[in-house]
């Protein structure tokens, strides 16, 4: 079945409409439009996480986000995300980027970078990731502060350059879930090599 009809099939949208849907479509290893615990692990392994970390992800997200995106349904302890409801998990504290129906917001991804790059314009610092998460903390919200700071930091590790830089384009591919096709087909070519 191709992208498109399994995505329509499962009720996801398949366009610019809700690009947060695709940020999380990479973790559905089976394409089910359910992502298990089992497959948020798989998918930080894909893309070149350890096993510790990747574990650790795994229940954080999951025990996380699951009844977030499961309202009406009883409690599993399988603790499923359910892709198409993916926006009603937005935490507080974000950048602000996805929109409260999972859209890409343009304008407020251009902003972290017009106001928090300083060293780069098109690339931030990890002191420059600081005060931009700093910036976004809303008042009493521990939750919130402590998921975007996980999810930063994770990027960070993963996608710096040799120079400590994390730069524009592979942050806008994270968000739009384009990254991890990349970082696991570069993983492969390394292996092959």
């Amino acid at each position: 079945m191709a992208t498109n009809e399994w995505t329509k099939s499962k009720g996801i949208e398949n366009n610019d409409e809700n690009v947060l849907q695709k940020h999380v479509m990479f973790f559905d290893r089976n394409k089910d439009g359910i992502i298990y615990p089992s497959e948020t692990f798989q998918g930080f392994r894909a893309i070149g996480c350890g096993y510790l970390l990747s574990i650790i992800a795994a229940i954080f997200i999951n025990v996380g986000l699951s009844r977030k995106t499961r309202r009406g349904k009883s409690f599993s302890l399988c603790f499923p995300i359910e892709v198409k409801n993916i926006h009603m998990s937005k935490h507080g504290s974000d950048s602000r980027v996805y929109d409260e129906r999972g859209r890409f917001v343009q304008t407020k991804f251009e902003e972290i970078f017009v106001k928090y790059a300083r060293t780069h314009p098109d690339a931030l610092t990890s002191d420059e990731l600081n005060k931009f998460l700093k910036s976004n903390r809303e008042p009493k919200d521990f939750a919130g502060w402590l998921a975007s700071f996980t999810e930063w930091k994770i990027l960070y590790l993963l996608c710096k350059d040799e120079n400590g830089l994390l730069k524009k384009d592979v942050v806008r591919a994270a968000y739009d879930g384009s990254l991890f096709e990349r970082m696991t087909n570069e993983k492969e070519s390394k292996k092959e090599a």
